[in-house]
């Protein structure tokens, strides 16, 4: 499984694409955080980094489509994914190993935004005057969001051999789960609209920046991608 996961690692950084869709994420955070004056840190007056929790949502329902889309997809395609079943792995261990890579590659573009903390730590006025609880708390709910959309890729890739699709597939999905149950529950629904909202990845990525780690939030999360990545399988078996 890890010789698996090192070849889905290097196909993605062994392409322009791959470097592309980094650089595309990275410079979008950076103009929100530091440039755009609606949201920029510089013009806040105080040292807070709710934007880049509160927009990197946004980027992510694109970002990580877009690094899934080809991780079964194209393996049909290009008609090796027979080849990879004949693999001494199962079925279940190769489309994990698929989704361990994705998410090592999630980390990857996600860990440069710590250089964001520092600058903003070193910018406060004492040294230090920084939320860091609500900080760290929001990163690892940023990072529980991308493991989620995540295994909603992957589960996107399994439904088409098109990449396209499969792209298409994975940001409406992700759209759904994290703005559409929120939507939803400002229907008007009664006492459905508090369970509607539940439902909603917003809800639980909120309850996470306010920098207190509840177990339910993270089982929230963990349900949810055990739910997406047992989706693929069922697809992929049944094909």
């Amino acid at each position: 499984m890890k010789s698996l996961i090192i070849k889905e690692i290097n196909a993605f950084l062994g392409s322009l694409l791959g470097y592309l869709i980094l650089a595309l994420f990275l410079v979008a955070i950076g103009l929100i955080v530091w440039v755009f004056p609606q949201s920029s840190v510089l013009d806040y007056g105080y040292a807070d980094l709710e934007p880049l929790f509160t927009y990197t949502p946004f980027v992510f329902t694109f970002l990580i489509p877009a690094l899934s889309m080809r991780a079964i997809a194209e393996e049909r395609r290009n008609h090796t994914w027979e080849l990879l079943r004949t693999s001494p792995l199962n079925l279940v261990q190769i489309v994990f190993a698929k989704y361990l890579a994705l998410l090592i590659l999630v980390f990857i573009a996600v860990l440069p935004t710590l250089l964001y903390f520092y600058s903003v730590y070193e910018l406060g006025d004492p040294v230090g005057n920084l939320d860091q609880a609500g900080f760290f708390g929001s990163w690892i709910g940023l990072l529980l969001l991308g493991a989620v959309f995540g295994a909603v890729g992957i589960f996107s890739s399994a439904l088409t051999s098109q990449q396209v699709v499969a792209f298409v597939l994975g940001v409406f999905f992700c759209f759904v789960l994290y703005f559409g149950f929120s939507a939803a529950s400002d229907l008007g629904l009664g006492t459905w609209a508090y369970w509607i909202e539940e439902l909603s990845l917003s809800f639980h990525y909120i309850n996470l920046s306010r920098g207190v780690i509840d177990s339910s939030d993270i089982f929230f999360y963990l349900g949810m991608i055990w739910l997406f990545l047992g989706g693929a399988v069922l697809v992929l078996r049944n094909k």
